[in-house]
């Protein structure tokens, strides 16, 4: 494809970057990428993204808009309160890019629907924008048994924390995580709270990374835990190593199918 006189000049500041240039948009909008929860995290990711140029978003969320994620879930307005938030999200997306091809799925992300979600346009990197342990790992599980890289991500009171995952690259987040922990050891952002900022600054990392993997450019957050503290202004960048007895990227794998993870 060649880019029309309208793209050329939306997306005039990438084209400048040798790194990107007419080629590298191109490429973002020939993209699809899944986004999977549109709250804290998903709501800057999606933004983002959806500026960039990624040609085809698809959205995952059951939820629907209360007055409580308006103070960080930004691709929400007041006036969506009670709408679907994958409903709410498409129209803020396509007010800001009206030809970009948002695609929702307003279901919740299982075992039995995963597998069709991610084939269903063959998506090139899926983010991990959701809340709770059990889904991170369904999420990690089902990208590793269909060979999808993806972003991982988590905020919690005035932390964040992000890995991408690219098969064959490096660990995946049961390599670090083993299992989901007990509900009582780490309790939701609901129960503990979370400052309005963290979903943008961990966000925007996540939408980083899904850019540069397209792109084929920079260094992916593969084999690195990155971590931030919004107290301290501290990031720090841990290494990590794919772990031999990982229960489904290791050398014996013990999941060879997606299921549901549960807390143990």
């Amino acid at each position: 494809m060649s880019l029309t006189d309208e793209q050329s000049k939306r997306y005039s500041r990438h084209i400048l970057l040798p790194e990107i240039g007419i080629a590298g948009q191109e490429k973002l909008l020939n993209s699809n990428i899944l986004i999977i929860g549109t709250g804290g995290l998903g709501s800057p990711t999606a933004m983002y993204l959806t500026a960039a140029g990624i040609g085809h978003i698809g959205l995952v969320d059951s939820d629907c808009v209360e007055l409580s994620n308006l103070q960080r879930q930004i691709v929400h307005l007041t006036k969506d309160i009670g709408k679907a938030k994958v409903l709410s999200a498409k129209e803020t997306l396509n007010e800001m890019t009206p030809a970009a091809d948002i695609i929702t799925y307003n279901e919740m992300i299982t075992a039995n629907n995963i597998t069709d979600i991610i084939n269903n346009k063959n998506y090139d990197f899926i983010i991990d924008c959701t809340d709770n342990f059990p889904t991170k790992f369904l999420i990690n599980d089902a990208c590793v048994l269909l060979h999808k890289p993806f972003s991982h991500a988590g905020i919690r009171r005035f932390e964040g924390q992000s890995m991408t995952y690219v098969p064959g690259k490096g660990p995946c987040y049961r390599c670090i995580f083993k299992n989901p922990p007990p509900p009582e050891v780490v309790p939701p952002a609901r129960q503990t709270g979370v400052l309005g900022v963290m979903g943008g600054i961990i966000g925007s990392i996540q939408a980083t990374e899904a850019i540069k993997y397209i792109l084929g450019i920079g260094n992916l957050l593969t084999g690195s835990l990155l971590t931030y503290n919004a107290l301290s202004m501290q990031f720090r960048k841990i290494k990590i190593s794919a772990n031999d007895d990982c229960a489904i990227c290791g050398t014996n794998p013990s999941i060879t199918k997606i299921m549901t993870c549960h807390n143990i």
